[in-house]
Parts: structure tokens; C-alpha cells; sequence
């Protein structure tokens, strides 16, 4: 075998290897445990009696009505 049919021998291994990575990774398991070791500091935040949705609400249609507008049809002085 010559020097370039090792060389693209190998080629093809380390791109077979990368294409299926995602693959085997899944079916190792790894995925879920890296998953699962970022999401270890997280936790859950309850809502509070305060409903923060209607306060967003109001803003945005308060924001929506101070919005200039233009009118293209309409006749300018």
C-alpha cells in the first residue's frame, strides 16, 4: 500500500467517525448524562400570588399605543 491510500484510508475513517458520532453518542448514553449535568444547579421557580403575565400584558399594550403610526394614503400639508 502506498503512502496516499494510508492517508486516505484514514481520511475516510475520521470522517465516517465524525459523521456518526451524534449517533453513537446517543446510543451510549452520553448525551443524557451531559444533559442531565447541566441542568443539575437549575431548579424550578414557583409563581408568587403576583401575576406578572397582566403587568407584561399592560405594557405591551401600553407601548403598542404610543407607537407613532403613518398613514401613506393620507394627504400631507
Amino acid at each position: 500500500m502506498s503512502v496516499i491510500a494510508i492517508v486516505m484510508l484514514a481520511a475516510a475513517l475520521a470522517l465516517l467517525g465524525a459523521a456518526e458520532w451524534p449517533r453513537l453518542s446517543r446510543r451510549a448514553g452520553l448525551v443524557e448524562r451531559a444533559r442531565a449535568r447541566k441542568r443539575s444547579h437549575l431548579r424550578v421557580v414557583e409563581p408568587d400570588g403576583h401575576d406578572d403575565t397582566d403587568d407584561f400584558a399592560r405594557a405591551v399594550e401600553r407601548d403598542l399605543a404610543n407607537l407613532p403610526t403613518f398613514d401613506p394614503r393620507a394627504k400631507r400639508d
